[in-house]
């Protein structure tokens, strides 16, 4: 297999699931939505982590299977263009990867359904099919570049032939580490790193500013 002419790193909520997370949305079905929403406001803040926010979250999620969560995923409010975007990268030769805090199911969800190479975040453990309501691996901002960073040499890669799509606070250690970041329906901290920045209800909007990455590869 030939190498890719770079990659492109998409976050999930707040990017790919617009004005929420998928988070927020489940948890509509787990009955904890005010507690994680209050915990997800926290970390926005810097008050909280996202240990902490996981922690808060993972509770809920106690006896429930994945089979149950995916059937929930199906309503999951998601930006236009998903599928049209991903199938563009992978025309020019741009590997689309997941780079998110989203919990596993989603992440597997996500790239299933639309192509997505791989997919971050962190775990949720299980027994017997069911989850415990406990973290079985801790997933933070940092881990989410060096997953990205990692990923990147794993496809022959340097950093600088990467882009990230991301929208917050867990965007900016990923968007200083790699060549071209676009803070897409981003808050002000991402906008103001950033080497690009759009506002649409259509990630297609980004495709001018990834097409960078072809000029440059």
């Amino acid at each position: 297999m030939s190498t890719p002419a770079g990659a492109v790193f998409f976050d999930v909520d707040g990017t790919l699931v617009p004005e929420t997370s998928s988070s927020i949305h489940l948890a509509n079905f787990l009955g904890h939505h005010d507690e994680l929403a209050a915990a997800e406001a926290a970390y926005a803040a810097g008050a909280m982590d996202n240990r902490q926010v996981s922690i808060v979250d993972a509770a809920a999620w106690a006896g429930r299977s994945e089979k149950q969560i995916r059937g929930w995923l199906d309503d999951l409010p998601l930006v236009a263009g998903i599928p049209e975007t991903v199938a563009w990268c992978r025309r020019n030769r741009l590997t689309p990867v997941l780079a998110t805090l989203a919990w596993a199911p989603v992440g597997s969800y996500l790239a299933g359904r639309f192509g997505f190479h791989a997919f971050s975040g962190p775990r949720l453990e299980s027994s017997r099919g069911l989850f415990t309501g406990h973290v079985a691996r801790h997933f933070d901002e940092y881990g989410k570049r060096d997953f990205a960073l990692s990923h990147a040499r794993e496809l022959g890669l340097e950093a600088h032939s990467c882009a990230a799509v991301g929208d917050s606070r867990s965007d900016l250690p990923l968007f200083a580490s790699v060549g071209l970041s676009v803070a897409f329906n981003a808050s002000t901290a991402a906008r103001a790193v950033a080497s690009a920045v759009i506002d649409s209800e259509d990630l297609r909007a980004v495709i001018p500013s990834l097409s960078r990455l072809i000029v440059s590869a």
